[in-house]
């Protein structure tokens, strides 16, 4: 769950133009996924043009604002969850409004209207820019605003607010998915694939690089499909990549969610070889066994998957490759799980997300009896998560003495005396972070740092000064003790 605590209205983009008497509190919550997120900051930016101020508390808010996922169980149980704690502050008098939006509204606009009286108004996870009808004509605007989300396409000319940073972005190539995976909804609720124009998005990106982005992070659904919807040979990923990596001002291009095909050739050579193109590869694979990638509809065996993974580490040196799976979908036998195993032990992946399947209506899978018990799926996380645990370590820690381009992010949560950032191979909120022990840098800069130690995620760096110089360690001098799973103290 990501709480929007800080917004300022200049930070819109600058050709619109705010209303000068600003009265009007509001509050955001954003749930679920980066994409989620892009949506929660254009409406932020529809409430700037309202002239209403955004609010760090609910409790301070006229108007509340969930932007909700409805992707996976336990993700709609979050979003419900937060909707009922919004209720009550309504009822307890402390909130005029609440206004319910995304995945969730789109997905179950009926139920959700018969359920939760209190909400005022519900938003489709295409209808973002309808909150100015809601703020604009108070109680005068419809309940009801979920549209057909294969009309909606976000175009750069939208408002937009940043919501916590200013030097990273995500940019939302294309919206919806052509994709049966047997597990997923998606599809029924964001619609068929459709992909922005080029200069469309290169205007978001120099829009996102002048007020200050210097890391773009692209994504979609089926980021590798990008483009084939507009059947222009000309259009494709590998384009958009280039032509968004030759924005004056960006120095990281980062790309995540790309299906499980072999790039192209194009592609292939831009992860590699491009200055601003990052080597770093965010492929969901879901599993590893060939029945289960049959019965989960993912258009490919355990073969050609392998030969994908060998294929990115061959083309692109010094890749970075993060994945995720699914464990105890219908059908997934202890032979089936013992296979993604193995796979995960040969593949060597740098970082692994562990998914447990859930029920999703709509999709073939959830016709099927889910015969895998929920205590299986939970030993099943936990001993994935196990078998990667010494894979992500050992890549860590092969990073020791090395020197690393990393982007400052600020003052570090391990003490106010520190900075941290992250360096190329650690995606925003994701990935881990890297604790800067010494030296001055600013927010959004990108330095070079010498790594000294690591945890399963989490390094520490000395930071080279403003003229590439990185200090001496002190003989003797002290390492961090970690954990496995996160730095817990610095010392030395």
């Amino acid at each position: 769950m990501l709480l929007l605590t800080r917004g300022r209205l200049d930070r819109v983009w600058p050709r619109h133009t705010f209303a000068r008497c600003v009265v009007r509190t509001i509050h955001f919550v954003s749930l679920g996924c980066p994409k989620n997120r892009v949506d929660t900051e254009r409406m932020l930016g529809v409430a700037g043009l309202e002239g209403y101020r955004i609010v760090p508390e609910a409790e301070g808010a006229e108007v509340v604002v969930v932007n909700t996922c409805g992707f996976i169980g336990p993700a709609k149980e979050e979003s419900i969850d937060t909707i009922l704690a919004m209720s009550a502050l309504k009822e307890e008098g402390k909130l005029e409004r609440l206004v319910v939006a995304g995945c969730l509204s789109q997905r179950y606009p009926d139920q959700l209207a018969d359920e939760l009286p209190e909400v005022d108004h519900f938003l489709g996870s295409g209808d973002m820019l309808r909150l100015g009808e809601v703020l604009a004509k108070k109680s005068a605007a419809p309940r009801m605003m979920v549209g057909n989300p294969a009309e909606q396409m976000l175009r750069a000319s939208d408002p937009r607010l940043p919501s916590l940073a200013r030097h990273f972005a995500y940019v939302k190539i294309a919206e919806g998915c052509n994709r049966k995976c047997a597990f997923c909804a998606i599809p029924s609720f964001r619609g068929k694939q459709r992909s922005r124009p080029i200069d469309d998005v290169v205007r978001e990106c120099e829009l996102l690089v002048s007020e200050g982005a210097v890391e773009l992070n692209l994504i979609s659904q089926d980021t590798i499909a990008y483009g084939r919807d507009l059947h222009d040979r000309s259009t494709d990923l590998a384009a958009l990549v280039r032509a968004v990596a030759e924005v004056k001002g960006v120095r990281w291009v980062r790309v995540f969610y790309l299906y499980p095909e072999t790039p192209k050739d194009e592609l292939l050579e831009l992860f590699a070889h491009h200055p601003r193109v990052l080597p770093y590869v965010d492929m969901p694979l879901q599993h590893a066994s060939d029945r289960m990638l049959k019965i989960m509809k993912r258009g490919h065996g355990i073969d050609r998957q392998k030969r994908v993974v060998e294929t990115l580490r061959t083309r692109i040196p010094n890749m970075v490759m993060r994945s995720a799976f699914i464990v105890g979908h219908p059908g997934e036998t202890d032979e089936d799980f013992d296979e993604l195993i193995d796979f995960v032990t040969w593949a060597q992946i740098d970082r692994v997300g562990v998914f447990q399947y859930s029920t999703e209506e709509g999709t073939s899978a959830g016709e099927m009896v889910d015969d895998v018990p929920a205590k299986t799926k939970r030993a099943r996380a936990k001993k994935l998560l196990a078998a990667q645990r010494p894979i992500s370590r050992r890549k860590t820690k092969a990073l020791i003495g090395q020197t690393l381009d990393v982007l400052v992010e600020g003052a570090s949560s391990e003490s106010e005396f520190l900075l941290e950032g992250r360096w190329w191979g650690q995606a925003p909120e994701i990935d881990g972070k890297v604790v800067l022990t010494n030296g001055e840098a600013k927010v959004g800069e990108i330095r070079q740092c010498r790594i000294t130690d690591a945890a399963e995620h989490d390094l520490v760096a000395d930071l080279a000064d403003a003229d590439g110089a990185l200090p001496a360690r002190p003989p003797g001098s002290k390492k961090i003790k970690s954990s496995p799973v996160r730095l817990r103290t610095i010392a030395g």
